[in-house]
């Protein structure tokens, strides 16, 4: 009887390996039976064989328990490998042996389920087909993104995520009790980078960040990755070109290590590597007037939405930016440019209306500057003491910007929901599992 250790291979491998005999483990994707064989389909990580079980070649102790395994039962699979073209992936196994681990219980998850029970019993669905890809996907373009960053001498921090100063106003985070003083999930590791770069000078946070926004869109999570590089000496302009180096690696790296897992959401693997710099610019001011041709009835001042989103970038191949934003809708932090009317940031916008992938901006660096610009936005200096302690001693200028993760899997994926690009969502609506 196969041993819970025996040494087994991907099935991915099993593949290619016809004529030999081989072991695998996994889980009953699907299973038939017909005229004393049993027809089961085995998955692992690595993707689906189809296990050929003829009665007469197994113990009947084996036999009963392929009749009985449900589907995602758990298996250990020994037999030899044949080519056959009719079969999953090209090749099936006969079986010489098979081990049932875990018969369980009956699956609860059929064809045809509603989004809601499938968020529901998240946990059961996240062996889907659909979600292995993804995750698998999430996972390399979360390397592909520390992968460049490291490249360029950045330097991974790891910020705390319970604060007292909110990165934008504060309005949209989360209140805790902590030991019976206020404070918040954080919703950007920014102000906390920012500290970082007089000792290390290009850094980058990678974790998670909380928005308290009720918004119901296929782009919105109330707590997703957060990737959030801050550089000394940069301006808004060297931090644009950063950012769309960035983009262009990882949609890159995707391409060319990942054909499967695009192909798979149907994505053509040449879309992606057509995401070269530069990315077209528009201002502010010039993409009002886009959209006041498309039809829009935004006015100047206005932040966009999805609808504005997508009709600035519904006919795109490569994001865009969109830059010197009026200051009245945006940040504490960000200068205002000599005009007075426009601080130095940008947004860079996914193509096909996939929506905002990347917030940046300068960082006001000096002192008077900065306390001018938290008065008029009404902000508790004192909660930001630290922050402001920064401009005092050694500031220098420099530019930082965030990247929502999910969004760009989103958008490199061409999925419609962004709760997809996590394993375990959090929406307005939803907080288990």
């Amino acid at each position: 009887m196969l041993s819970y250790y025996v040494n087994g291979i991907p099935i991915g491998k099993a593949l290619g390996e016809a004529g030999k005999e081989v072991t695998i483990k996994g889980w009953i994707h699907r299973k038939r039976s017909s005229g004393g064989k049993a027809f089961i389909i085995v998955r692992d990580r690595t993707g689906t064989i189809q296990c050929i079980v003829d009665k007469s070649k197994v113990s009947e102790n084996e036999w009963n328990d392929a009749e009985k395994a449900y589907n995602e039962s758990s298996v250990i699979v020994r037999g030899a490998v044949r080519k056959d073209e009719r079969a999953p992936g090209g090749a099936e196994i006969d079986v010489k042996e098979l081990r049932v681990v875990h018969i369980g219980e009956q699956f609860p998850i059929t064809e045809y389920q509603s989004p809601e029970f499938l968020l529901d019993v998240r946990h059961l669905w996240l062996r889907s087909q659909r979600l292995i890809n993804a995750m698998q996907a999430r996972s390399y373009i979360f390397r592909y993104a520390r992968k460049f960053l490291d490249k360029k001498g950045f330097y991974e921090i790891t910020p705390p995520l319970l604060t007292k100063a909110g990165g934008e106003t504060g309005a949209s985070m989360f209140e805790v009790d902590y030991f019976g003083e206020k404070a918040y999930l954080t919703e950007s590791s920014q102000l906390y980078a920012e500290a970082m770069i007089s000792s290390l000078e290009k850094v980058y946070s990678f974790a998670p960040s909380y928005r308290a926004e009720k918004s119901r869109t296929t782009k919105h999570l109330t707590e997703y990755w957060h990737l959030e590089p801050e550089m000394a000496y940069f301006n808004n302009a060297k931090s644009m070109k950063l950012q769309e180096q960035l983009v262009s690696y990882m949609a890159d790296q995707l391409a060319k290590n990942n054909e499967d897992i695009l192909k798979f959401f149907n994505v053509n693997p040449q879309d992606l590597l057509k995401i070269k710099p530069p990315f077209k610019r528009l201002t502010y001011e010039k993409a009002m007037e886009l959209l006041k041709e498309k039809g829009s009835e935004k006015k100047y001042g206005d932040d966009f939405g999805v609808e504005e989103e997508r009709l600035l970038t519904e006919h795109e191949e490569k994001p865009i930016f969109v830059y010197n934003w009026p200051k009245e809708i945006k940040a504490f932090y960000m200068p205002v440019n000599k005009d007075g009317k426009t601080v130095a940031c940008a947004d860079m916008l996914a193509p096909k209306g996939h929506g905002e992938i990347i917030g940046g901006s300068e960082r006001i660096w000096k002192l008077d500057e900065l306390l001018t610009r938290m008065k008029e936005v009404g902000l508790n200096i004192e909660n930001y003491s630290w922050y402001i302690d920064l401009r005092k001693y050694g500031s220098v200028p420099h530019a930082g910007f965030g990247l929502g993760i999910e969004r760009v899997i989103k958008w490199m994926l061409n999925l419609d929901h962004i709760r997809d690009a996590i394993p375990f969502p959090r929406l307005i609506n939803r907080i288990a599992p």
